[in-house]
């Protein structure tokens, strides 16, 4: 018996076979999947917002979108997360080293765990991601050094009617509408609620215009009235729109985990060379 048989030998007595892995996570696959799911994310999801699938946008015309169109993109949503995240998990299980343990299950479950912890990751990456660009929006479409009595939370949501509220025919150049601009947004966002624009509210809007395009009387009370009416109904499209993107949201991610979990166990049975569930369209081996 030479040297290294008799130390094998003695850290692993007769009967007890010593695992290849001492590590419960190889966090090498579980990054690699993660970048992967990634990787495809971001693909898919450019391709979506290509050929129109959105589920909000800032654009006027996107209030005139359909139920179906929203409902269909937050589908697409869900399928591409299903896809990014499932060959994420894949990779995760199939990179990951393999165990000298005959127990099955245990090693069902750490492959499972493996495409888990690459669906978090991915995950993680996503909303940092998504935070940077929407901070990043914010501050071009606000100004960092605005002050707070030029900005309002209605820009971009409500601009288009602010344009057609302030429209005048003629005015004096280098005149500066960032006050009032953001203060009749701030009103109109009060279209919205239970109460609506009160009617102390809705004469200084009035007044606001005739100052601002030299309307009087009616026509300024017209104008007013349609930019409320339009306020409302962009403010209401606008939740409906949250609604599905929260609610797509929320279905990608928990079928995501679903599906890294359950790719992690195909990416093992490639690894082993196992053959393949019938769930996954294999052809079953035996009589």
């Amino acid at each position: 018996m030479t040297i290294s048989e008799s130390v094998e030998a003695i850290a692993a007595p007769e009967g007890i076979a010593a695992p290849e892995n001492t590590s419960y996570v190889s966090w090498t696959p579980v990054v690699l999947g993660a970048q992967v799911a990634a990787a495809f994310s971001s693909i898919l999801l450019a391709f979506g917002a290509t050929i129109g699938l959105a589920v909000t946008s800032t654009a006027p015309t996107w209030r005139d979108a359909s139920a179906a169109l929203a409902l269909l993109s937050g589908l697409y949503l869900i399928i591409q997360a299903a896809i990014s995240l499932g060959a994420g998990g894949y990779i995760a299980g199939r990179v990951r080293p393999g165990m000298a343990d005959s127990d099955l299950v245990e090693t069902q479950r750490r492959d499972g765990l493996h495409g888990l912890a690459a669906w978090a990751i991915a995950v993680v990456l996503g909303a940092l991601l998504a935070a940077l660009v929407g901070s990043a929006g914010l501050t071009r479409s606000n100004g960092s050094n605005a002050p707070a009595a030029t900005t309002s939370a209605a820009e971009p949501l409500l601009s288009y009617e602010i344009d057609r509220m302030f429209r005048a025919g003629r005015r004096p150049p280098n005149v500066d509408l960032a006050a009032e601009r953001a203060e009749a947004g701030r009103i109109l966002l009060t279209a919205s609620s239970h109460s609506g624009v009160s009617s102390e509210d809705r004469g200084y809007l009035v007044q606001l215009v005739s100052t601002a395009t030299g309307l009087t009387g009616p026509d300024a009370e017209r104008r007013v009235d349609t930019a409320i009416a339009g306020a409302k109904s962009a403010i209401a499209k606008s939740r409906r729109s949250s609604v599905i993107l929260a609610f797509s949201v929320a279905a990608a991610l928990l079928l995501g985990a679903a599906v890294s979990w359950a790719a992690a166990g195909v990416g093992r049975r490639h690894r082993d060379g196992e053959p393949m569930p019938r769930w996954f369209g294999a052809a079953p081996t035996g009589p």
